[in-house]
């Protein structure tokens, strides 16, 4: 009878989500329009409802889109309340009300930021550029040390470093984890026992090699596992041992004698660099799966570049995984937050590693001694603002989200711009502002791409005052209603990411030559997903803009023609001259 239960509710379920989930119901006929036998198939089903038979469940082999299509046909003519109440029970009809509160509740704001702390670190952004087409603000370093999320961060980070079993870096401890908890041998009694136990586990698990960040949603995505070939603690130390030796001798705080003294034979630093290569490589297999356009443009980068750009990719997205990965409570994602920024401030202090993937961002780390480590910190506040009760999932002003987009994608060119380098007669400080116009117009771009994914999420990061001006509702956003004013907007927002693309175009050649057309291709070929959302009559919110890998292919040869001086003399039909 559960069953039989089950399967009815599944099919009214169906059947009263016509509106919410349109693309559903029309997914749904198109399969049943495809399937010969199906007319039979409905035929059955639609007689056995009409005459309240609980049989359903005999048809289980049917494909569920067989079952969504008869129910929707079967109770199309009726309202959802007698449709369910025909043959639901009275707590059956009961959860679904539950689950439609659970759902409207979703889409209620859960943001945790207060108006003076949102205003407090607007204000402590630096302006690098303004004018009455385009701001760009540098919001390094910028956090409010009183708001609920950095106090939740700052506790988690205590209560984590409290369990670590040692202050030094790893490979300056000098009592092995094995012998850790052992001093307390002496003791008698159950119930010491077992703590000494539990100490030596979570110490054990302190220790053991963890690829935080990478779970199974990156592994199935990549499509193989991830870190696998290389697990033993030791080996991962030795490697990175290594490493460190090969850094400049101010680069780290502590460092071994035997490390700044040791030599190594050369079948030793060959099986050495075979391991960093194939963290390398694993790293680039991550960033194609998740960030397609942004890996089309590593392609064009020399092997050093390219690989560099792999490790700071996989520590975002690691980041992000952390974040976003399904918890039971926003303590353990706190918990594992504070460990993964503690986990790089002792790699920038002390070049200390954990796991395989920590290796190329060392490598990287010693490559580029004028890597900051502000832009890791600072997206690591990106991310704390989109948890539920400590961040925010509306966004008045535009100013509001532009602190967010500084944090999660502007930190992204920061990262990048010493691997990029710069050309002869200009500084970072010059490259500066261009890039961080390219991450918010990165960011602005995947905010309009996904607004309909976002707001299934229960997120609207479209700023309100923006929506009021156009009358776009949250109730529009969430019911994913299209309307005139929703394309006004859409065509408002657009304009205002590609005044932020022409900034950073200036910045192009301010860049090292080798780096010119990976960036340009990059810049060009995402800006394009602004075209292909016009394409589908604004709808963002039922449909996903898309650019093909044909396409992008297609946009090399451009982008390469951009990055030549004769393109401002000769530029290509369409392109911006001389903007400012």
């Amino acid at each position: 009878r559960k069953s039989i239960r089950d399967a009815s509710t599944s099919m009214t379920l169906l059947s009263c989500s016509q509106r919410s989930y349109p693309k559903i119901e029309r997914r749904q006929f198109d399969r049943i329009n495809s399937m010969p036998l199906s007319c039979c198939y409905i035929v059955i089903v639609a007689s056995l409802c009409l005459l309240n038979v609980n049989l359903i469940a005999a048809f289980s082999s049917i494909p569920r889109a067989v079952f969504g299509g008869c129910a929707t046909i079967c109770f199309s003519t009726q309202s959802p309340s007698s449709s369910s109440s025909s043959y639901l029970t009275e707590s059956e009809q009961e959860t679904i009300l539950n689950l439609r509160r659970v759902e409207k509740q979703q889409q209620q704001t859960r943001s945790g930021r207060s108006k003076d702390e949102k205003q407090r670190e607007i204000s402590e952004g630096r302006i690098l550029s303004s004018s009455a087409a385009v701001q760009v603000l540098d919001f390094a370093s910028v956090k409010d040390h009183t708001s609920k999320a950095e106090q939740a961060l700052i506790q988690a980070r205590q209560n984590y470093m409290n369990k670590l079993p040692h202050a030094k870096p790893y490979f300056l401890s000098s009592i092995a984890p094995s012998s850790r908890g052992t001093q307390h041998s002496v003791e008698t009694g159950a119930a010491t026992t077992q703590r000494i136990i539990d100490q030596q586990r979570e110490q054990q698990q302190l220790q053991t090699p963890s690829l935080m960040g990478i779970n199974e949603a990156v592994i199935r995505e990549v499509g193989h596992p991830i870190g696998e070939f290389l697990q033993r603690q030791e080996d991962v130390q030795d490697v990175a041992a290594w490493l460190r030796s090969q850094a400049p001798p101010s680069l780290f705080q502590q460092q071994t004698r035997e490390e700044t003294e040791s030599s190594y034979s050369p079948y030793q630093e060959q099986t050495f660099r075979n391991i960093v290569s194939q963290a390398y490589q694993e790293s680039g297999e991550v960033t194609e799966a998740f960030a397609k356009t942004f890996y089309l443009g590593t392609q064009l980068m020399k092997e050093d570049a390219k690989k560099a750009i792999w490790a700071i990719y996989v520590w975002c997205r690691r980041t992000d995984e952390i974040v976003d990965a399904p918890r039971e409570s926003d303590e353990e994602m706190l918990r594992d937050l504070s460990a993964w920024e503690i986990r790089l401030e002792r790699l920038w202090e002390y070049g200390e590693v954990v796991d395989v993937l920590d290796l190329p961002l060392l490598h990287v780390r010693i490559q580029y001694p004028n890597l900051s480590i502000q832009p890791f910190s600072d997206m690591i506040r990106g991310m704390l603002m989109d948890i539920p009760e400590l961040g925010q999932d509306r966004y008045e002003s535009f100013e509001e989200l532009h602190l967010y987009c500084y944090r999660v994608a502007g930190t992204v060119g920061l990262m990048s711009m010493p691997v990029f380098g710069c050309a002869s007669g200009f500084t970072d400080d010059d490259a500066k502002e261009p890039a961080l116009s390219l991450g918010v117009a990165f960011q602005l771009t995947n905010i309009l791409r996904d607004v309909g994914e976002d707001a299934s999420r229960g997120r609207i990061y479209l700023p309100q005052e923006d929506m009021a001006r156009f009358n776009v509702t949250e109730d529009q956003i969430f019911e994913k209603r299209m309307d005139d004013n929703y394309k006004r907007l859409m065509e408002y927002e657009i304009a205002r990411a590609r005044r932020y693309y022409e900034r950073a175009k200036r910045g192009v050649r301010m860049l090292s030559p080798d780096s010119r057309w990976p960036v340009q291709s990059s810049l060009d070929c995402y800006a394009q997903i602004l075209d292909r959302i016009e394409g589908n009559d604004y709808n963002s919110l039922q449909y996903r803009a898309y650019v093909g890998k044909f396409e992008k292919l297609c946009t090399l040869p451009l982008s390469w023609y951009r990055t030549l001086e004769i393109s401002s003399i000769f530029p290509i039909p369409g392109d911006v001259v001389g903007s400012n």
